[in-house]
């Protein structure tokens, strides 16, 4: 088989060896939109990330069999004229569930304990000046007996869950908005209102799509703190921004923009306060996670040559 890996950076330093080893291995650091038909045109299967292949492009390389998404996600792959072409699509799923869970607790820990100032102050020398052996000036929250509302409830929901419940939190489980609550779940206006913490783990659509906003988060209370390991779009990041300015939320950690590479014009780039933090979509990213990442692309893979197909989604 002729391999292609368009974007093998977004995987980092971790060994293509597993995909290498099933046939003719290409693969590409990063691919621009204009050279995709040039690097695929023998390809047999391709590997993407987040370079997008639409029906143009598609249209364009009739030996293309298997497209092999190295994400959950796949709105980067125009599915319907993959199906068309008789193209078929898989993803992978369940393996950044770990390094997610812990990257959210992690967000949520520097927010409630404002860990990121005292940081900032030790480095400023205000530790060194200070009259006595700590300092008390940013408040320290317990996460036991906080409520968090957890806003999808799948695969990385749940696992976000079972440790609240470890740190002794209340887990309010959120329905999807527009619906009535199943057993189990709160309405989604509810688990805002009620909620100190409010961690997004549901998919991008056209549900979703713009979720918070200024209406959504005004029903939240001004303490409460949102945090997104999501997709960025699910917020509308002007009104976010907004809220954070005006304290009426008392903090926001995310670590995905609806634009990616963040964009400096972005409301949520230009906010300077410490009431926000941002990191570059890494929640997913342990060195574990892709490696796990890189064997299901390679089972993926082994089992298209068998004549059989693991996680289609096209």
């Amino acid at each position: 088989m002729n391999i292609v890996m368009l974007d093998a950076d977004t995987l980092g330093a971790n060994s293509l060896a597993p995909i290498a080893a099933l046939g003719e291995f290409h693969s590409h650091a990063l691919t621009s939109a204009r050279d995709v038909v040039a690097r695929c045109a023998d390809a047999e299967v391709v590997i993407t990330n987040k370079v997008q292949l639409g029906a143009e492009q598609l249209n364009a390389l009739p030996k293309l069999k298997l497209i092999c998404v190295a994400a959950t996600g796949t709105n980067n792959i125009d599915l319907a004229a993959a199906k068309e072409q008789g193209i078929v699509v898989c993803n992978v799923a369940g393996y950044s569930t770990a390094s997610v869970v812990q990257h959210t607790f992690t967000l949520i820990s520097l927010l409630l304990n404002n860990l990121h100032r005292y940081i900032d102050d030790c480095r400023r020398g205000a530790w060194q000046q200070s009259e006595m052996f700590c300092r008390l000036d940013y408040d320290i929250a317990e996460l036991a007996g906080k409520k968090i509302a957890i806003i999808g409830h799948g695969e990385l929901g749940q696992a976000v869950a079972k440790v609240a419940n470890a740190f002794d939190m209340h887990v309010l489980i959120a329905e999807r908005c527009g619906h009535a609550p199943r057993p189990g779940r709160i309405a989604f206006e509810e688990a805002l209102a009620q909620a100190d913490i409010v961690s997004i783990h549901c998919p991008l659509n056209s549900e979703t799509e713009q979720l918070i906003n200024r209406d959504t988060l005004a029903l939240m209370q001004p303490s409460a703190v949102l945090v997104n390991t999501a997709r960025g779009a699910i917020i509308n990041e002007a009104d976010l921004a907004a809220a954070l300015a005006d304290r009426t939320l008392g903090g926001a950690a995310l670590d995905v923009l609806s634009e990616e590479p963040a964009n400096p014009a972005n409301p949520l780039v230009r906010y300077q306060g410490d009431n926000l933090l941002l990191t570059p979509h890494i929640a997913w990213a342990s060195a574990q996670a892709r490696d796990r990442l890189i064997h299901q692309l390679a089972l993926n893979i082994r089992a298209f040559a068998d004549g059989e197909v693991r996680n289609r989604v096209g």
